[in-house]
């Protein structure tokens, strides 16, 4: 099948592209206009859409509003260490309409990781998906590979990841996709990962994997063990690890968000107790899913939904974080449901999020002296 016709390079423009010599500007109570620098002149309205919009949410994590001499708003970004007159929750605008100001946003949890795509071209792009053998992983690295995107499915098991690169290539045999050997659960292993892919000479472009923390709760006595309890806090670090990612490596250049792709998604955790598989089955009408089973075209009856549509509702949000050109240069963020969402305070807490790096480094360390790394 063609990539043309997964990349809809036939119908690139879009609707918010500014025309030459405009410029979109904000005022100090989070306005849009639009600045024209051919005839210096100023409008509220999009000069292409007529539309009036306003920027939502708060600044980014660093960022810090100020006015300079001439009454003009400007943005200090106190991680990166640089100023700038273009705001940057412009990534993050909504229409102002005399009916209904809040509309709805541009992608939601409706969403397909290949609507994400629509017209993007990735070529020259190198991108690491882990997991990508099945599920989420698979359905990512298949919607980006299918829009020029080099491709590396990083695998702990080679059998599958090869099998999965196959899958890619029958669909579009131009695809650049391969398959690498990573096993997350051995710092043996990433440590060959990491140096093989270092001798291929890539670039990588994208990485993509998916109250106060009590840090001694992270590896509790076998008798106080839940999985649905530590799967929580899991996911708890996750997000705090990436926000002090994004801290540490946003002055070099490098971002991270963290993302949650979807409610309840229907995977093998439901393995491990009966009461899971009922809670699972129970719950996965309302859920997102990675893929229709019942594959009955060209609509699903019992889902009421596009095959293709539904398949790729799990992979969305892990695509729009990865390629969205709002996000360019933005990080430390949350996003549900191609959103970006306030997660708790307490995955917000910059303390925690520092001394869970300090023990992540303390345990690789220790993990690394040993022989069975």
């Amino acid at each position: 099948m063609s990539a043309l016709r997964y990349a809809g390079l036939d119908d690139t423009d879009s609707e918010d592209e500014l025309p030459p010599g405009w410029e979109e500007r904000t005022t100090k109570d989070g306005w849009v206009y639009y600045a024209n620098h051919d005839e210096l002149k100023t409008q509220w309205d999009h000069p292409k859409t007529g539309k009036k919009k306003r920027v939502a949410g708060d600044l980014p994590y660093g960022w810090e509003q100020e006015t300079d001499e001439n009454g003009q708003v400007y943005f200090v970004d106190h991680i990166n260490k640089r100023t700038t007159y273009l705001d940057p929750r412009l990534a993050f605008t909504v229409e102002e309409t005399s009916e209904n100001p809040n509309v709805r946003q541009r992608y939601d949890g409706s969403s397909a990781a290949m609507e994400i795509l629509q017209g993007r071209d990735l070529s020259g792009k190198v991108i690491i998906v882990t997991g990508a053998n099945s599920g989420i992983g698979f359905e990512t690295a298949r919607s980006l590979a299918l829009h020029g995107a080099h491709v590396v499915l990083a695998c702990r098991n080679g059998v599958r990841a090869t099998e999965a690169t196959q899958k890619i290539l029958e669909e579009w045999h131009k695809a650049k996709v391969e398959a690498m050997i990573l096993d997350l659960s051995s710092l043996r292993s990433v440590q060959q990962f990491a140096e093989a892919f270092k001798a291929r000479n890539l670039f990588t472009d994208i990485k993509d994997s998916s109250g106060k923390l009590d840090f001694r709760l992270l590896s509790p006595a076998k008798k106080d063990y839940w999985a649905m309890l530590a799967y929580n806090r899991s996911k708890h670090c996750n997000i705090l690890f990436s926000n002090e990612l994004n801290r540490r490596l946003s002055p070099h250049g490098v971002t991270s968000n963290a993302l949650h792709p979807g409610n309840m998604m229907y995977s093998s955790l439901h393995r491990s107790w009966w009461l899971y598989t009922l809670l699972f089955s129970l719950a996965r009408p309302f859920t997102k899913s990675m893929i229709c089973i019942h594959r009955a075209p060209p609509r699903c009856w019992n889902c009421h939904e596009n095959r293709e549509q539904i398949e790729q509702q799990g992979a969305a949000t892990n695509v729009y974080c990865a390629i969205a050109p709002e996000l360019e240069g933005l990080g430390g963020m949350y996003f549900n449901n191609c959103c970006r969402c306030q997660p708790s305070q307490a995955a917000q807490d910059e303390t925690s999020a520092s001394a869970l790096w300090d023990l992540s480094e303390r345990l690789i360390e220790e993990r690394a002296g040993s022989h069975s790394v």
